[in-house]
């Protein structure tokens, strides 16, 4: 099982590219989805990355920051994202392998991959939603934006009073 609803993100730092990281504490402020995943160039993963740089509109609709992350390393992303077109950071989680994804509980120990995870976390950086798909399953995303809508509620309701 992942790291459940209501629980602290727990922080990282992983390149997004060669000279460059991410920290998970420069997402906060917003909502953040983070989609741990298997690996570049695999069908599965290439379908459901695909489709997240399709709906990326309705995720920042919630002003909501995607980022992908697996054990590959920045140099296999980097040609991934360029082949894919995919206009979003795909983190590298590659030494120490799957540090990250141990910490979210979604790394396949056995198989030496991240597994296909999803988080939206708040902007406090509290997971607020959090799937475990089978690896060979492409969980789609309407999971993430019915958390998307749900996070967005109260800021609604306390607009309309």
């Amino acid at each position: 099982m992942v790291l459940r609803a209501g629980t602290k993100a727990p922080d990282f730092t992983l390149n997004k590219s060669p000279d460059e990281t991410l920290s998970l504490s420069e997402l906060r402020g917003r909502p953040a989805i983070l989609a741990f995943y298997p690996a570049d160039w695999s069908p599965v993963c290439g379908d459901e990355l695909a489709l997240f740089n399709e709906v990326l509109p309705e995720f920042q609709r919630y002003d909501a920051q995607l980022v992908g992350i697996s054990v590959d390393g920045v140099w296999c992303h980097k040609a991934y994202a360029k082949a894919r077109n995919l206009e979003f950071p795909l983190l590298s989680d590659f030494e120490p392998k799957g540090e990250v994804s141990r910490k979210y509980d979604a790394y396949r120990a056995k198989d030496g991959f991240s597994e296909r995870a999803l988080f939206v976390l708040d902007g406090d950086g509290v997971i607020r939603w959090s799937y475990l798909s089978p690896v060979t399953q492409n969980p789609g995303a309407e999971g993430i934006l019915a958390a998307l809508e749900e996070l967005s509620q109260p800021a609604r309701a306390e607009a309309a009073s």
